[in-house]
């Protein structure tokens, strides 16, 4: 981090975009599945905000990406996934406020099923994630870009602290 801003000049924006899942049920888990999920999933993210926080220029930008699966019950087996990525609101509301005094805007991304080799649109959970969307597929990575470019952008500079559901209906 400290690295690209000195050979760039300056920061203006962090994208946290990093996200691991291993599923299966609680009991089941081992404590090594547990620490490389917290680690990816919730600590980098921390420590990059950290890292980004005195480097950003005023104006700047945090986005942050999570899961729609910490706005509802995900599924059976979902638990420390959807754990880990819910961290990211406890992160995004707080840091908003701090980093607000100098323009800074920080938010989250909720996307729902997004086809991902993650989350392929073609895995053995899909078509009960298709289903349960109101438009009936999966979202793409360029819908999520997009979404994450407007935030990045001086049009969206008067949202902060937020979470923005991309799900295709998934909530509605």
């Amino acid at each position: 981090m400290h690295g690209a801003a000195d050979a760039l000049g300056r920061l203006d924006v962090l994208v946290n975009n990093a996200g691991i899942g291993v599923l299966g049920p609680i009991a089941a888990l081992s404590d090594a599945e547990v620490e490389r999920v917290l680690a990816v999933n919730v600590r980098a993210v921390f420590l990059a905000c950290r890292a980004a926080a005195d480097r950003l220029a005023d104006g700047g930008r945090i986005i942050s990406v999570g899961t729609a699966l910490s706005r509802f019950a995900g599924g059976p087996g979902s638990t420390l996934y959807t754990m880990s990525k819910s961290a990211l609101a406890g992160l995004t509301k707080p840091l908003a406020r701090e980093l607000g005094p100098r323009g800074i805007t920080v938010n989250l991304i909720q996307p729902g099923p997004v086809d991902t080799d993650l989350n392929p649109a073609g895995g053995p959970f899909a078509e009960g994630q298709r289903a349960a969307t109101a438009l009936g597929r999966f979202g793409t990575a360029n819908e999520v870009a997009s979404l994450v470019a407007y935030l990045a952008s001086a049009d969206a500079a008067f949202i902060t602290g937020t979470e923005v559901v991309v799900d295709g209906g998934h909530a509605a």
